[in-house]
């Protein structure tokens, strides 16, 4: 008897049209059976929003000349099209969701923003083991083509070994070509933050408004980051756990007078 192909649940925060997306799809054709449930325009910045006061609408597409599998347009957020893949979609639960490819960065503290990997966490809290990959390129000319190779590893290594309880892997892969990048580093998510600004402006009715800018800062000179990583040629893998308490500061806090 064979082997059952796994089933694999892939979304993203691009959009369902993004070339990111759509190289992800590629390579997981090539694993197992895939089904695609994707924000229907661009959901980048979204972190782990959901949407409680508006309907979800949710489409199926005919796959054209591509390999098949299946896939639905959804009107939510990235954490949406999981919990409407996982509870209305899909027949039974995938054996991994995979999220990207973002166009950018989500390492360090982008990684609490980030739609793509909310998308994973919440998969991870549905006991499916996930991963969230990024390309450190903006680009709408980006080429994803030299991700193939590390997204397919990784993702393989996944399903061969599984991933301890509460941890997803946060991937991003540096913008060089294939034979520029030196291997794949496991790290600890850098100790960087966003120096913010607004930029204020006034439109032609004379009133203001503004646009968020700001520096990435990174003051963490360690060499087992993922920031050090991507400036030194690896493709960096943080395991990100979704228990956000402090454990460390329990035993501070209780001696409180509480």
């Amino acid at each position: 008897m064979s082997k059952k192909r796994p089933l694999i649940l892939v979304t993203n925060d691009d959009g369902i049209n993004a070339p990111g997306i759509r190289t992800l799809i590629e390579v997981m054709n090539t694993i197992g059976d895939v089904c695609v449930v994707a924000p229907d325009s661009p959901q980048s910045g979204m972190g782990h929003a959901i949407t409680i006061n508006d309907a979800l609408y949710c489409n199926s597409i005919k796959v054209i000349n591509g390999d098949p599998h299946t896939e639905y347009s959804c009107s939510g957020t990235p954490v949406d099209c999981v919990k409407l893949a996982v509870n209305e979609i899909l027949k039974r639960k995938p054996d991994i969701c995979v999220s990207g490819i973002n166009h950018g960065s989500n390492s360090s503290i982008n990684v609490i923003y980030s739609g793509t990997m909310s998308a994973a966490v919440e998969a991870g809290t549905l006991g499916i083991p996930s991963i969230g990959f990024s390309l450190l390129d903006y680009s709408l000319e980006a080429d994803f083509a030299p991700s193939k190779k590390f997204v397919k590893i990784i993702t393989e290594q996944v399903m061969k070994n599984g991933l301890p309880k509460g941890v997803v892997l946060n991937v991003n892969i540096p913008k060089l070509n294939v034979s520029e990048i030196r291997g794949i580093k496991v790290c600890r998510q850098a100790n960087a933050h966003w120096q913010e600004k607004f930029d204020k402006r006034t439109n032609p009715l004379g009133r203001e408004y503004y646009w968020l800018t700001g520096e990435f800062v990174n003051e963490d000179k360690g060499e087992d980051t993922d920031e050090w990583a991507l400036k030194n040629g690896f493709v960096s893998v943080v395991p990100v756990q979704f228990d956000l308490t402090a454990h460390h500061a329990m035993k501070e806090l209780n001696m409180w007078d509480l």
